[in-house]
């Protein structure tokens, strides 16, 4: 079994408008994470996720890959697990 692990992220560039935050909850559920993704006031998008490592992984692959979005800059910061956290959320 894979590690766990929860990051957060935050991706700078052209993530607003373009669909980012659908693609991030549409990967969470495909590959069985927990965690949100959020816009902020700044253009950026922050996102929490939650679950094994290669998951994880393979989710930030899919949205540096997408044809419609354009990471310039990714910040990342590992966290500690939140053990009763359940589902993915949208946030505004």
């Amino acid at each position: 079994m894979n590690k766990k692990i929860r990051r957060r992220f935050c991706f700078k560039g052209h993530v607003q408008g373009v669909g980012f935050r659908y693609k991030t909850y549409y990967l969470a559920q495909k590959y069985n994470v927990t965690g949100w993704v959020q816009n902020e006031f700044d253009g950026s998008v922050t996102s929490e996720v939650q679950g094994d490592e290669v998951s994880v992984d393979l989710i930030l692959q899919a949205l540096f890959n997408d044809r419609y979005i354009r990471i310039d800059d990714m910040e990342t910061k590992a966290l500690p697990l939140e053990e009763n956290e359940r589902g993915f959320a949208m946030r505004n």
